[in-house]
């Protein structure tokens, strides 16, 4: 049989700030999942969240960008919206962008990650005689919060040290994501190891481009999908920042768990942050943890799963950085994040202008740039002898 893994996240509303969602908005979150299983429009759902963004993680057989799964979770979100605006929470629909999607709500704000594949988990199956995935849901960060760890666990041995065995060692396809193209999804594919130097080339950049997802080489099958879009590109003005999630499957013919968690102890820097305006660590945590720590570091959380023969999620899952050994982590992700933020506004610090421009700091710095003058032969006269007050 045919199984679609899906998973849909927003930012709906937060208790005092951008924290956490209610208990209230959650349990009705979960309501709609419980009674969308129960219709029969998905299999199995698990509702958690990540900061102050919702996350549904669901399977169904309806396959990929399906119209009835997208509107499930948009009106789940909805709801979720009018009870943040009843109590008054803070950015209540905040992520939802749009009216009213009608079809799938990809391009409408909610960060949206999905993989349809062929399932037939038995022992005889040399692809996949078992089915097992990770959900990672990132909050206070840019789309390419994933690209260093997602090129680390599937293009280096260093991290990955499945790579130098058969199967997995034919390496994987990286469909990468130009983020500034806004006439619609503008992508490149490049292979690892091959192309290994020109993927990190673009990579790099996470403000541009991003991993869309991550093809095995040696099966065809999907590895990773990753929601990759701009919030500012949908609103045209900052609203948040765009909070990825991604979908990763992970053993047999893919690199283990791991493997693939391991690039996270760098804590490695992204964009994101306070105003979503700042340079700052990612910093691994367990599922359902609020934003309550100094300044606001960038969050992520990852959760396995397992997935049996009729597309049901096993009776537990397995929060992966819910460990002491990720306590380092979280420590060395506060002592960088303090260095970082203790250079306040300077340099490397914040964002370069081509990320600030879509908030209020493109209105700071365009009144100031229209009172500078020439010298030096060019329209001298125009500079003033002194400075005048700074509303002149």
């Amino acid at each position: 049989m045919k199984i679609t893994l899906s998973i849909l996240k927003a930012d709906v509303g937060s208790i005092g700030g951008h924290t956490k969602p209610s208990q209230h908005m959650m349990d009705s979150v979960q309501a709609d999942a419980d009674a969308a299983v129960q219709s029969g429009l998905l299999i199995d759902a698990f509702v958690g969240h990540t900061g102050d963004d919702i996350c549904i993680v669901a399977s169904h057989t309806r396959g990929e960008n399906d119209t009835d799964v997208h509107q499930f979770a948009w009106s789940a979100f909805l709801k979720a919206t009018a009870i943040a605006s009843d109590y008054g929470l803070y950015g209540a629909g905040q992520d939802l962008l749009v009216d009213a999607p009608s079809g799938n709500i990809r391009g409408a704000g909610p960060a949206v990650a999905e993989i349809e594949f062929d399932h037939d988990p038995v022992k005889t199956n040399p692809m996949r005689p078992a089915e097992s995935f990770m959900v990672l849901a990132a909050d206070k960060c840019g789309p390419g919060a994933y690209n260093l760890p997602m090129f680390l666990g599937f293009a280096d041995p260093m991290y990955c040290a499945g790579l130098m065995l058969p199967r997995i060692g034919e390496g994987f396809t990286f469909n990468i994501i130009d983020m500034d193209n806004t006439g619609g999804d503008s992508l490149i594919s490049l292979n690892a190891p091959e192309d290994y130097y020109k993927i990190t080339v673009l990579l790099r950049d996470n403000e541009r481009f991003a991993v869309e997802s991550i093809v095995s080489r040696y099966s065809g099958q999907v590895a990773a999908a990753i929601s990759a879009t701009r919030m500012h590109n949908i609103a045209g003005t900052y609203t948040g920042k765009d909070d990825p999630v991604a979908l990763v499957r992970n053993q047999g013919i893919f690199p283990a768990p791991e493997e693939l968690i391991s690039p996270y102890a760098k804590a490695h820097f992204i964009g994101g942050d306070a105003r979503g305006s700042h340079v700052m660590p990612l910093m691994p945590v367990p599922i359902n943890t609020a934003v309550t720590g100094m300044y606001c570091l960038p969050l992520v959380s990852c959760v396995g799963f397992s997935l049996n023969k009729d597309g049901k999620f096993a009776d537990s899952f397995a929060d992966f950085f819910d460990n002491p050994a990720w306590d380092y982590v979280r420590n060395l992700a506060q002592e960088k994040g303090i260095s970082m933020r203790s250079q306040g506004w300077s340099g490397a610090a914040m964002l370069p202008y081509g990320e600030l421009e879509y908030s209020g700091f493109r209105t700071s710095i365009g009144n100031l740039v229209e009172r500078f003058a020439y010298r030096n032969g060019k329209e001298s006269s125009a500079i003033p002898e002194k400075a005048g007050a700074a509303d002149d």
